[in-house]
């Protein structure tokens, strides 16, 4: 990829989360509408994180974490790499006890910052796993390191660290002490744990690196020339070319691109978790102001004697409902935005609300000729209220359903729009060479392209 075109996802990025800072920071600003020291409270870690991600971006540091079971040679993995012995390394398990950090590579681009973390299998499993989770969430590139074969309890490490959407290298270690090891044998070993465990697609050869990070000193026979022999141990250079050239490769491809993909990965999962807390928070004040306009919207419709003139008084109603919500919940948004919500409900739900459009339609027609009729028949007057109280009926739902549903829409605002955080994800990844999309970033190419149709509650 050009550095023109990293330099743009970046940029896209960075206005992306302060956007996403700048909406959100107002449900704790001092006399904003409907703050409460409550709300603030809730959300003050949300916005720490967000502004957390920014930083990220501001700073340029790509993170790459080393993962895997204990005395597999993590740490001496990241000191070759480095090229100098940094991290603490030695015979014993458990050198490492909580995650460190160092600074490899470092460019008027960006830092490179290499993470090593504790083996998987040597700490309590709930902090194991919750350690894991944010040191991997943190990571722009994960090396996953193994040494001899692999086992189930790697496999099923190996595939929850996938779940973070991360670009992931195998790093086979310590390939001086299994000489006849190669890339055929790790696939076909990785293909028959994917098939013992049922689980997805194991990773390409291209997404394998043999490494001997640390190689074991060897004896060397040394001939004097007066004749006399000696012997000596000798420690080898590390074989860590491969590895350093497949990860350079990768930042240099899209190291910045992979970089802004990733902190907004971090700021949707967390706009989710905002979004959730202001739902919570204001449940109950925007239930009633949802059933307060299906109930004027079914009265008005009821009452109004010309079909066609509800389809524009119920359209207006529900732009008002919506622009109601957003100040419910301290957003700015403008007629033309409220619009354009209620285009994406409509569309995102399928047939369910055109179909209630289309028979609203139908059923005010027929309460129109119903009142046409007044005056040759007083007893169809009895037509036209049954007809009305249909179609208010139909009204009143169709109110109730696209304000839930604009409440999802309002509270991930910065979701979409020309800055929204799913909107510049899914460019990047249209962008990326696809056959560098890991899966899971695939699939989640799928889901933003598809909407958020699960999140609105309809479909």
């Amino acid at each position: 990829m050009s550095n023109n075109l990293q330099e743009t996802h970046i940029n896209r990025a960075r206005a992306s989360l302060r956007q996403s800072l700048s909406w959100y920071g107002n449900f704790i600003k001092p006399g904003q509408v409907n703050v409460s020291t409550e709300l603030a409270h809730l959300i003050k870690s949300d916005l720490e994180s967000l502004n957390a991600a920014l930083q990220k971006l501001e700073q340029n540091i790509i993170r790459i974490a080393a993962f895997g079971l204990v005395s597999r040679g993590k740490s001496a993995v990241l000191n070759a790499l480095c090229g100098q012995k940094t991290l603490q390394t030695g015979p014993l398990n458990g050198v490492t006890q909580y995650p460190r950090s160092i600074r490899w590579h470092s460019s008027d681009k960006v830092e490179v910052e290499l993470i090593d973390t504790p083996g998987l299998d040597e700490i309590a499993g709930e902090y194991r796993d919750k350690m894991a989770r944010d040191v991997a969430n943190q990571a722009d590139l994960i090396l996953f390191v193994v040494s001899g074969d692999i086992t189930n309890t790697e496999y099923q490490a190996l595939k929850d660290l996938r779940k973070s959407h991360k670009p992931l290298i195998l790093v086979f270690n310590k390939i001086d002490l299994y000489p006849d090891t190669d890339r055929i044998s790790i696939q076909n070993n990785l293909q028959r744990l994917s098939a013992e465990n049922t689980l997805d697609e194991p990773l390409k050869l291209d997404q394998v690196v043999m490494v001997a990070a640390e190689p074991a000193p060897m004896e060397v026979r040394i001939e004097y020339s007066d004749g006399r022999v000696d012997y000596e141990w000798e420690t080898p250079l590390p074989q860590i070319d491969e590895l350093r050239r497949a990860v350079l490769d990768i930042l240099n491809r899209e190291g910045r691109s992979l970089l802004a993909l990733n902190a907004l990965i971090q700021a949707r999962q967390v706009e989710a978790i905002i979004a959730q807390k202001l739902i919570t928070h204001h449940n109950e004040a925007a239930e009633k102001l949802i059933l307060q306009f299906a109930k004027y919207k079914a009265l008005i419709i009821s009452l109004n004697p010309i079909g066609v003139i509800d389809i524009v008084a119920g359209t207006i109603a529900d732009l008002l409902l919506i622009r109601s919500l957003a100040k419910l919940y301290g957003l700015p948004v403008t007629s033309y935005e409220a619009g354009k919500i209620l285009q994406k409900i409509l569309l995102s739900s399928g047939s369910l609300l055109l179909t209630e459009v289309g028979t609203s339609l139908i059923i005010g027609l027929e309460k129109s000729s119903s009142a046409i009729g007044f005056g040759e028949n007083f007893n169809n007057i009895g037509g036209f209220i049954g007809t009305a109280i249909a179609q208010g009926g139909v009204a009143s739902y169709g109110t109730y359903s696209i304000g839930k549903s604009a409440q999802a829409y309002l509270l991930n605002g910065s979701t979409w729009g020309q800055f929204g955080v799913s909107t510049i994800i899914e460019e990047i990844l249209i962008q990326l060479p696809k056959h560098r999309i890991p899966k899971e970033l695939g699939d989640w190419e799928k889901k933003v392209k598809k909407g958020v149709d699960k999140e609105i509650g309809i479909g």
